[in-house]
């Protein structure tokens, strides 16, 4: 059976304030309006619907049938509304982020707390994950956004710029003897080296920087974390290459020192990366902006 929902929404009314007149005045129709849409749903159901008693209309048995169901569907589509409406208005919702610890820890908190202050009833999730990764929970709906690191070649990608990070070489006391000097990669090569894993896209820049310059490295130890290579490179276990802001506190108290390598490595850039042709939600879009604004 098909008929027009615009049909039930009138005899919701009708039926809910026992008047057909008020029913108009409420859907912003005329009285004549009604009376035929009533009549129209009661050819299609092959019943009646209403009779008059006194100066009110009411209910027949098969019509209080039909309003139970159509009281409960109307309820259903005003709450889904009113969610709408919430999530239009950031009063609800949700967004799904990925990064990587690393990028998680020292660039995306300032921004996750200033979006959880201004719009407090958004639920935000976080995924941990390496930049390849997060292009796959992307890919797969897992995710609304992920900052990752460039270059990134997937069409089905969109990528907007977000920072420009720096990577460097750090090491204990242990390794003193390479301070105040100039470092070639290729003396840096004949230590023992703590680098992140190689399906990392930090990981893929630096060797594809080194292969330009015929160097190709053996690390000592691989990891996934850039805060255990800082930990590790500590208690003197190598050299470790990490993310600038990784080691700060650690240069600082002088538990570690940057070691000034001759050669200038190339900066790493991150992009803020949703996927083609797929429509962000309000929040999502809202949380973007923040991250392309201004620096916090």
């Amino acid at each position: 059976m098909d008929i027009n929902f615009e049909l039930y929404k009138i005899f919701y009314y009708a039926a809910k304030f026992e008047s057909f007149s008020e029913a108009a005045k409420k859907l912003f129709i005329t009285q004549s309006a009604v009376s035929q849409s009533i009549k129209s749903l009661e050819e299609k159901m092959g019943c009646k619907l209403f009779f008059r008693k006194s100066r009110k209309v009411v209910l027949t048995w098969e019509g209080e049938l039909l309003y139970k169901h159509v009281e409960q569907a109307y309820h259903f589509f005003k709450s889904a509304e009113n969610k709408f409406l919430e999530m239009k208005n950031l009063n609800s919702g949700e967004i799904r982020i990925g990064a990587s610890d690393t990028i998680c820890k020292y660039h995306l908190i300032p921004y996750l707390e200033r979006f959880n202050i201004e719009y407090p009833r958004i639920k935000i999730q976080v995924i941990n994950r390496t930049s390849s990764q997060i292009l796959d929970l992307l890919k797969n709906g897992t995710l609304d956004l992920g900052i990752a690191t460039l270059p990134i070649k997937d069409k089905s990608i969109m990528v907007d710029a977000f920072l420009t990070v720096e990577d460097i070489f750090v090491a204990c006391h242990k390794f003193s003897f390479l301070k105040n000097r100039k470092v070639t990669l290729e003396e840096l090569s004949s230590y023992p080296l703590l680098m992140l894993e190689k399906k990392s896209m930090t990981r893929r820049n630096i060797d594809s920087f080194l292969r330009e310059k015929n160097i190709y490295w053996v690390p000592e130890i691989e990891l996934e974390s850039n805060d255990l290579l800082v930990e590790f490179a500590k208690i003197g276990l190598g050299i470790a290459h990490v993310l600038k802001e990784s080691a700060a506190a650690e240069i600082e108290r002088g538990e570690l020192f940057k070691i000034d390598v001759m050669e200038e490595l190339p900066p790493r850039k991150l992009g803020i990366c949703t996927l083609k042709n797929v429509p962000l939600s309000r929040a999502a879009s809202t949380f973007i902006d923040m991250l392309k604004g201004a620096k916090i």
